[in-house]
Parts: structure tokens; sequence; C-alpha cells
């Protein structure tokens, strides 16, 4: 297990739960466009700076268009981030004001990867990083995983 205070510092539960890091710092890509399996780009639908964004999908930081942005690589809502043999998930945080703020996805452990902005990549437990940084988890999106479609 490879733990990192300068980590626990920022996200205070992950100190509480089973985490371990993945990768090294990039400010290649974040964590939404990582829980979509796109390592390339940085996304996020701000109109003034020069980011990715999904055509087609409005330009605005809701939780709505962010699920319309999975929707459009098949995922759809659900109701549990249990591990569901067949399906990939993602997990959407939101702040307390409902606007996103962090994607994680599900690994076929049941455990989940994040990518923490321009930090490492981290696989975690989902509530380790609810709190004041991340919010809570707002949505659970999932889509049949490639094997089964």
């Amino acid at each position: 297990m490879t733990k990192a205070i300068h980590l626990e510092l920022r996200y205070p539960n992950l100190a509480k739960t089973d985490y371990d890091v993945t990768s090294p710092k990039s400010q290649e890509y974040n964590c939404f466009s990582w829980a979509a399996g796109d390592q390339e780009r940085w996304w996020q639908p701000t109109p003034e700076d020069e980011f990715y964004w999904v055509e087609g999908v409005p330009m605005e930081e809701t939780l709505s268009a962010y699920i319309q942005a999975y929707q459009t690589l098949g995922y759809m809502t659900c109701d549990s981030a249990a591990l569901d043999a067949g399906y990939e998930k993602i997990a959407l945080y939101v702040d307390d004001e409902g606007i996103p703020v962090h994607a994680a996805k599900q690994l076929s452990t049941g455990k989940w990867s994040s990518k923490l902005g321009w930090l490492e990549d981290i696989e975690h437990e989902l509530e380790g990083l609810t709190g004041e940084r991340y919010g809570s988890v707002g949505q659970i999106l999932r889509k049949l995983s490639p094997a089964k479609a």
C-alpha cells in the first residue's frame, strides 16, 4: 500500500479508509476524463478555458450536463454504487450546491479509481473522497462492460 500524507491532508477521509496511490502526478487529464477513459484531455465545460467538452452537451457545470456527457459514452443513471457484474460504473461527486466537483470509476474489485486534479491517481473506497473538498456522491452511472455489450 502506497499512502500519501499530502493527500490525506487534502482529503481527510482517505486516512480512515483503504487507498493506494497508483500513478504519479499529471496535468494532462483530470478526474472527469479519467472516468471516461480519456488520458489525453482535461474535461471541463468552461467556455473561457481551452479544455475539452463533449460536443452537443450544454457547456455548463451542472449535474445534468455531466450526466449527458457520460451518456454519449453509453452510461445511464442508476441507484446503486455496489459492484454489479457486467457493468462499469462512474460516481459523480457534487458540492453543497449540486455542482459536480469530481468523478471516480469503479474497478472490477469494487474499489474506485480517481484522478485527483493535477495530483496522482488513486485506488480508494467511495467514501474516502467525501468531505469538504469533494462533497458527496450525487449520482452513480453505469453501462454494460464492453465484453457484455
